[in-house]
């Protein structure tokens, strides 16, 4: 019988626990802490994504009735909710957004070989945004609309792997096309977007870095068609040209030619219009990186499904921006634990079976096995083998 560290604390032992102390002195977490550091503070907020707790009290009544384990989970300080409260409230949320940042470095290079398309070796990012609805009443730092409040988080989704790279949160009012100003640009990578970030001043600015976009297009742009290329219209492509824009403020933006595909797509019965600076890549493979920026939206949906971050323990910035951070890590750092113990299950899956197993005193492989792990031993043999 193994009878050695709780599945928790074999999960939490992937945390580079030096990066996390860093982190934590960075900012001062721990300073004049007495009980309840900054570690028993992520350990909590942990368990409670791992479980899917609902409340601090919920937390809280949980630890509690394994008050036994809690120190083996890593755990020093005396869980209360309103010492977690505190914690919340007053220990910088930027600890565990560099913790977080730092552990998907550690994904991407685990998923960096992966294929994405065969005729496409370049990076290619989805970016995008959801929001997270707030009762104004409680959060009345998150105003969006006049009785509503909201967060964004503006997520830049590496498609290789689907691991966040980029992630800011913002309040509701900001417009998704101004975080481009912010947006880390990679030379020769590939960004695809949705329409609302149609800003030919700022796609400029990516050209100019060497950097590719595709993105559709608004239905009331104007243009100059320069040159148009063959196209296989049984594959659903109408047209492929060669364009310069025509509007009087955006042929100023973006002085320089772009690329219009116009294709139909027999799925969803519409026709759509893409727009990129890039003219070596087949048009149908510009079509179906479109396609993929669907990933960024699965992405959103599974995280908002799977993870707390639709009901929060605290009501002030700090505290929802430290259980987001929170919960960002925790799905990254189920992605790693995918890719280094080779599981064949998804990362639905793996956290269904956390959620249950965090108290178990089991090895982790052995808890993702498909099969179950039987000894080939004779059970009517009363001889007993030395080595295994």
């Amino acid at each position: 019988m193994y009878i050695g560290k709780l599945i928790f604390s074999q999960v939490m032992d992937f945390i580079p626990m030096h990066t996390f102390r860093r982190c934590v002195t960075r900012y001062q977490g721990n300073y004049n802490v007495k009980s309840f550091t900054c570690l028993d503070q992520f350990l909590c907020m942990a368990f409670a994504q791992i479980t899917y707790r609902g409340s601090l009290r919920d937390i809280e009544a949980c630890l509690r009735a394994q008050s036994h384990k809690v120190f083996h989970m890593g755990i020093r300080g005396n869980v209360s909710r309103s010492t977690l409260a505190d914690a919340n409230e007053e220990r910088d949320w930027r600890i565990y957004a560099d913790l977080a940042i730092s552990l998907i470095g550690t994904a991407r290079k685990l998923y960096q070989k992966e294929k994405f398309l065969e005729d496409l070796d370049e990076t290619v990012y989805a970016f995008d945004s959801t929001t997270i609805d707030l009762c104004l009443s409680l959060f009345p730092w998150a105003k969006f609309r006049q009785h509503k409040g909201a967060i964004k988080l503006h997520t830049l989704l590496d498609l290789r792997g689907n691991i966040p790279t980029f992630i800011y949160i913002s309040g509701g009012k900001l417009h998704d096309v101004n975080t481009l100003d912010i947006l880390p640009v990679e030379a020769g990578a590939y960004y695809v977007m949705d329409r609302g970030y149609v800003d030919f001043e700022r796609l400029y600015i990516m050209a100019l870095a060497s950097a590719f976009f595709v993105i559709r297009a608004k239905s009331n742009f104007k243009f100059h068609r320069i040159y148009s290329h063959p196209v296989d219209r049984t594959t659903g492509l109408i047209c492929d040209q060669t364009i310069m824009l025509a509007g009087s403020q955006s042929c100023k933006d973006y002085p320089d030619k772009l690329r219009r595909i116009k294709y139909y797509d027999e799925e969803t019965n519409k026709t759509l219009v893409f727009l990129t600076n890039n003219f070596t890549l087949q048009a149908l493979t510009i079509t179906k990186l479109y396609k993929c920026r669907w990933q960024v939206e699965l992405f959103f949906k599974w995280i908002k499904q799977n993870l707390r971050i639709k009901t929060f323990y605290g009501t002030s910035e700090n505290a929802v921006y430290t259980q987001v951070w929170i919960a960002i890590t925790i799905y990254v750092l189920a992605a790693i634990i995918k890719k280094q113990v080779n599981m064949k299950i998804s990362l639905y899956t793996f956290l269904q079976i956390l959620s249950v197993s965090a108290f178990e005193r089991v090895s982790l492989n052995q808890l993702l096995a498909e099969c179950d792990y039987k000894s080939d031993t004779d059970i009517s043999s009363n001889q007993l083998n030395l080595f295994n």
